[in-house]
């Protein structure tokens, strides 16, 4: 069996280094038989740090890719590659280049300004609080404050989106379907399309085959009781059913979550919001994205 292609990669930034680490996962997960060794070097920001840095690439050589504003830190790193015959990559600048041709302006070089912390930053400190208040069930009285609420039945991956949606800026709350247990009362008054200024209410379901795999791992988790109607496959069906047959009287949208990724997931939701929300969006239109 292969092992796949071994190799050092080098992640230098002038920031936190999360948007270039996501790029190089997004890359790497392209290559079946890629098996990357990952060295990362955050807030790189003096000649001194970069010496080290490139002595790292001297005693592991690999790929460099780097996110890097300061033209003379730029330099360091590209120049001691080049004499270290290793290629060396500036993940954002054809980006960079697009933006200021068409913006017809320059790029200010200040390194770590995604992370500044202005009005758009507290937003999203605002929408991670809420969200985090109403998980599972919890502040169900405070619904119409909430962007969007996720509805499903256990294990449907409600909390993980509903946190990848507060990063984005948006209050989530999310409510567990209960076998036996009816959804929260204020539910009969948000939700609608034409509620427009209500939040959007989407349902997630999954087979119920891959519902009492991920249930029944949970339960070998915790350590507890491995035969339960949790996991028996014809109550579990039973119970999917009567959510979607709930679902679909309310008119609420309902996504799949089977085959999707919790990024995929979001995507989907995100889309369903901009076309729903427009007004809540911050766009007038929704033919764009408004982030």
């Amino acid at each position: 069996m292969s092992t796949g292609k071994k190799f050092h990669l080098h992640l230098v930034s002038d920031a936190t280094g999360e948007t270039l680490i996501s790029i190089a996962h997004a890359a790497i997960v392209q290559f079946e038989d890629a098996d990357p060794i990952e060295h990362t070097w955050a807030l790189v920001r003096s000649a001194p740090q970069m010496e080290k840095v490139l002595a790292e690439i001297r005693d592991k050589p690999g790929l460099v890719m780097f996110t890097l504003v300061d033209k003379d830190i730029r330099e360091l790193l590209i120049n001691g590659c080049h004499a270290l015959s290793v290629p060396c990559v500036p993940v954002m600048d054809t980006v960079m280049t697009a933006m200021s041709t068409f913006l017809g302006s320059k790029t200010m070089d200040r390194p770590g300004m995604q992370h500044v912390m202005n009005a758009e930053y507290f937003h999203r400190m605002n929408a991670m609080s809420y969200t985090l208040a109403h998980d599972d069930g919890q502040g169900v009285g405070n619904l119409r404050a909430a962007d969007i609420v996720l509805l499903g039945v256990s294990r449907t991956s409600k909390t993980p989106t509903s946190i990848y949606l507060a990063n984005r800026g948006l209050k989530v709350a999310n409510v567990p379907m209960v076998p036996e247990v009816p959804p929260p009362e204020e539910l009969d008054d948000i939700g609608s399309v034409d509620d427009t200024d209500g939040p959007l209410v989407v349902a997630l379901t999954t087979s119920p085959e891959r519902l009492v795999q991920i249930r029944r791992n949970r339960l070998l988790a915790l350590n507890e009781e491995k035969e339960t109607s949790y996991i028996d496959l014809d109550i579990v069906r039973e119970e999917v059913k009567k959510a979607r047959k709930m679902f679909a009287g309310r008119g609420w949208p309902v996504i799949d979550v089977t085959r999707r990724s919790i990024e995929e997931t979001a995507a989907a939701i995100l889309n369903l919001y901009y076309d729903y929300r427009p007004n809540r969006a911050g766009r007038s239109d929704a033919s764009g994205s408004g982030w």
